[in-house]
């Protein structure tokens, strides 16, 4: 079987908690693309200089986060390593030009762990984790993908976990603050998601890759660049030309986008 590639927005690691609908789309996802044979994530919490390859047969936990609540540091996710297509991942980016390294050891920080618990929570389906490199652009994470885009006909499902938006400045101070939504913001973030549904639906390559030229309100969506680079890594695995399908877009506050991506 054939698994498509897929963007997630992964939100904060409350969301394995809350009774939200983005979580409700990741608890029901085995139900929609079946169960892979193996999964290899980018997350964008796992940062290098240059692609790195995590080999670790039993990956254990990160808790990269402050202020949840106790639970969320309690909470084990056991999911396998498997050095043998951590090692085929590294020879497929080698052979794509990417110098890549390894990581010998390395647990799930929750940008895998979260989304992962959600959609498979029998832990039973190993994992290979590979990083972004928030110092390269679109193009290079699209690559990265396109080179993996072969593992999905061997079951494999490739995905990146960030975010479809990522102002966590606006987050926190609506959520601390406990203001109504922000209008102005909404329809920045409105405007910037549904340029991205408009040039994937016109399968517009050039102008997805040159995000930060095409796209509208791209700094008040992401001051930083990071959380969208796995959306570009997913669409590369999607093959040359892939289907692209908003699956999943709700938002909180009214601003916090959490749409997901199928690309086959």
């Amino acid at each position: 079987m054939t698994m498509p590639s897929l963007f997630i927005s992964h939100g904060g690691p409350n969301i394995v908690l809350d009774d939200t609908p983005a979580r409700d789309y990741l608890t029901g996802l085995e139900a929609v693309i079946g169960r892979p044979s193996a999964i290899v994530i980018m997350s964008a919490h796992f940062e290098t200089s240059g692609p790195v390859v995590v080999t670790d047969p039993e990956p254990g936990m990160i808790y990269d986060f402050g202020g949840f609540p106790d639970e969320l540091y309690k909470i084990v996710y056991p999911a396998p390593g498997d050095p043998k297509l951590a090692e085929r991942v590294r020879t497929m980016l080698g052979e794509a030009g990417f110098a890549a390294g390894v990581a010998a050891e390395r647990g799930y920080d929750h940008g895998a762990w979260t989304p992962m618990l959600l959609a498979f929570p029998a832990a039973d389906i190993p994992i290979v984790q590979v990083s972004i490199d928030p110092s390269r652009d679109a193009a290079y994470h699209y690559a990265l993908g396109r080179a993996l885009a072969p593992l999905r006909d061997d079951d494999i499902l490739v995905i990146g976990s960030g975010h479809i938006t990522h102002n966590l400045r606006a987050v926190f101070g609506a959520m601390r603050g406990g203001v109504a939504p922000d209008a102005a913001m909404a329809g920045k973030v409105a405007a910037f998601t549904e340029w991205f549904a408009d040039r994937f639906a016109a399968g517009d390559r050039a102008a997805i890759l040159d995000w930060k030229a095409e796209a509208p309100f791209v700094v008040e969506n992401h001051p930083t660049d990071e959380h969208l680079m796995p959306l570009f890594f997913a669409y590369g695995a999607g093959g040359d030309a892939p289907r692209a399908e908003r699956v999943h877009d709700s938002k909180q506050m009214g601003f916090f986008a959490f749409d997901s991506w199928r690309f086959d």
